[in-house]
């Protein structure tokens, strides 16, 4: 059973979530959060420290479940030798799409949250976002430069910065379907038509 505390805080996360996401960072008050969230400004101090630090601990908490299976789906690889391509841009893809496809309602909320920070006007708020997905996505560019020694680095980090923005897209676009397209058997056939894109844009367009 939940203790009060834990409520609290749970409630101001998920109010956070939902309206820095409609709203951006700046749009959105700390007051229009405590509101909805049947809290107060006191309850923000206590449980974060301020408007900035609540939106790191949402963005922490939107992030942990794709990081994860990321981190667990390269160490698997790295242990078992030199992966390939094709099963890193899997390992990356597929968690980013699972984000919003496989989650329900709560998948569509946090994907918005997730792009409308990660994309925000301000650097500030767009380095917070890089300070929780950096660590990994940097352990990926490192992998697949290995797995590509036909290739720059920097025609891998060009490949990799669009497979990102392919990403977002699909993400994006994946927030106005209905509830029919978001069963297994869709998510998992738009997971194979843009890693099947990214292979061979890879392959193809990186060669030197």
């Amino acid at each position: 059973m939940e203790t009060p505390v834990e409520s609290t805080r749970e409630r101001l996360l998920n109010v956070a979530e939902q309206r820095f996401g409609e709203g951006g960072y700046e749009g959105t008050s700390l007051r229009a959060i405590t509101v909805a969230a049947a809290a107060n400004i006191a309850a923000v101090n206590y449980h974060f420290g301020s408007k900035e630090a609540l939106l790191r601990a949402a963005v922490a908490r939107a992030m942990a479940p794709v990081n994860t299976e990321r981190r667990r789906r390269l160490d698997q690889l790295e242990a078992s030798g030199q992966p390939e391509p094709e099963q890193l841009i899997r390992a990356f893809i597929e968690p980013g799409l699972d984000l919003v496809l496989r989650r329900g309602e709560r998948g569509a909320v946090v994907a918005r949250f997730i792009g409308r920070i990660a994309f925000d006007p301000s650097q500030r708020i767009r380095d917070l976002y890089a300070a929780e997905s950096d660590p990994i996505e940097a352990r990926y560019l490192t992998a697949l430069k290995a797995a590509l020694p036909h290739a720059t680095p920097e025609a891998v980090a060009f490949g990799y910065v669009n497979m990102l923005g392919l990403l977002a897209l699909h993400q994006s676009q994946a927030l106005s379907r209905t509830p029919g397209l978001e069963d297994a058997e869709d998510s998992g056939k738009l997971a194979e038509n843009l890693i099947a894109f990214l292979v061979a844009g890879f392959d193809r367009g990186l060669r030197a």
